[in-house]
């Protein structure tokens, strides 16, 4: 993975005089390996989808066709598995730009990752940005976005920044869910926007049973419907070990592919 850390190179300085003495003078200077872009490294962006689409209403981060809708608002990215990391990558947030001239503004967007690059020749990039047809096309400047997609493929920068959905998380209880299976696909978490560990509570219970991450965003456990009753709490650990508790956020009467919105959320920061 190309690295966010600034590389030092050694620059030397000979200084020649006439009684034949040599110095050597040596001294280390910051350069970025992004060029000029401060804090950046270097990636490769293509996209997918509808040119001014949400990439797919699917996705391997199980958000389905909430990529479109608020918070994410179509802007959104599938990443290698440098980026996806088997799903523990869904829900980070990045900062992308381009340069290339005369189509770039130059400027960073803000993307999440909800999606996974298809396997094979997108793992031959150290590091792969697959974007929405709507996120590539930010990158332009105004009305060059068509050329900008034109291009297919494309060098980019990037880095890692906190989420702020400016709203509290969200729970989809996934349309697999029964009485004694529960699923749910977590979505606008805050700060680092990725999940270590999920854990579910069950009513007039003071255990926190981990949950298994089904795929993506998605994380699943097996429940006995006569010992096991709802509300649900749920527990978040977030990839950089921040923790929340969202109590009682999944009722009595839960339904499949229902979205129930909690009154918590991480601070916006890494």
């Amino acid at each position: 993975m190309a690295s966010n850390f600034p590389q030092f190179i050694f620059v030397c300085i000979f200084i020649v005089f006439y009684s034949d003495f040599v110095v050597v003078v040596c001294s280390s200077q910051l350069f970025n390996s992004s060029l000029g872009v401060s804090g950046f490294s270097s990636a490769v962006a293509t996209w997918y989808g509808n040119a001014t689409g949400a990439g797919s209403t699917g996705g391997a981060c199980g958000l389905e066709d909430g990529v479109a809708k608020a918070p994410y608002n179509a802007m959104i990215t599938a990443g290698n598995q440098v980026l996806f990391r088997h799903g523990f990558g869904c829900g980070a947030c990045y900062e992308v730009l381009c340069k290339q001239r005369p189509h770039c503004s130059g400027k960073p967007i803000r993307v999440s990752l909800t999606d996974e690059c298809p396997e094979g020749a997108y793992n031959n990039d150290l590091v792969r940005f697959d974007l929405s047809g709507t996120a590539f096309g930010a990158m332009a400047k105004p009305r060059h976005g068509e050329k900008l997609r034109n291009l297919g493929r494309i060098n980019i920068f990037y880095k890692r920044v906190a989420c702020d959905y400016k709203t509290n998380i969200m729970f989809k209880v996934d349309k697999g869910s029964n009485p004694f299976f529960f699923a749910v696909a977590i979505e606008a978490e805050n700060g680092d926007g990725a999940l270590s560990l999920v854990e579910i509570k069950t009513a007039n219970s003071n255990k926190w049973i981990p949950m298994q991450q089904m795929f993506g965003a998605t994380w699943c456990v097996h429940i006995n419907p006569n010992t096991q009753k709802p509300p649900f709490s749920l527990r978040l650990t977030s990839e950089y070990k921040h923790q929340i508790k969202a109590n009682n956020v999944i009722p009595v009467g839960w339904q499949s592919r229902t979205i129930y919105k909690s009154n918590v959320n991480f601070p916006n920061k890494l």
